[in-house]
């Protein structure tokens, strides 16, 4: 106890009781531009997509930890995709962490025929996610840093309403039934 202590008087020292904690919900928020950035890719490292300028009238940016992962395949994402009022939403963007291939793949899995219209796309770098400040390190459970939980609605190119999950990972908030009605 002592030396811990001593060690959260180090500078650069960081006590171990201050990695955990919940998120302040303080991040994107309404009225923000949604980033003008040529970062996020779909299908293939090739195809890059701007939210910014991809993203007409009104829509959806959701957020995911990662692709593949239990609580995004079981219900975040599948609640979106099965929701009734999904097509009055606008056009609808899953964004994860992780390369094209692998979003690819994952959209395919939980939409197979592309019935939805939803798209499913990769933010390799993070720098989407970065920009968006909804990052947080997940080095322990990932290996790196990814996105939170979020969603984003999203009209005229501006943050209408944003639902960040306060401990990045859970499906409350950002759930299509809070954010859909």
């Amino acid at each position: 106890m002592f030396a811990a202590r001593r060690l959260a008087r180090v500078p650069g020292v960081i006590p171990q009781r201050a990695l955990f904690h919940s998120t302040a919900p303080a991040f994107v928020k309404k009225g923000d531009a949604i980033p003008d950035l040529e970062v996020l890719v779909e299908n293939s490292p090739g195809n890059k997509v701007n939210l910014a300028k991809e993203l007409k009238g009104k829509g959806i940016i959701l957020g995911v930890p990662a692709a593949f992962s239990p609580a995004c395949s079981s219900s975040h994402v599948p609640g979106y995709i099965n929701h009734p009022k999904l097509k009055e939403a606008g056009q609808v963007f899953v964004v994860s962490v992780n390369d094209p291939f692998v979003t690819k793949a994952w959209g395919v899995s939980l939409d197979p025929n592309g019935k939805s219209g939803i798209r499913f796309l990769g933010d390799p770098t993070g720098k989407f996610s970065e920009a968006l400040d909804v990052t947080f390190d997940s080095t322990s459970i990932f290996g790196n840093h990814r996105g939170k939980r979020y969603a984003l609605v999203v009209e005229d190119g501006k943050v209408k309403e944003a639902f960040i999950e306060p401990d990045n990972t859970g499906v409350d908030v950002s759930a299509a039934e809070k954010v859909l009605g």
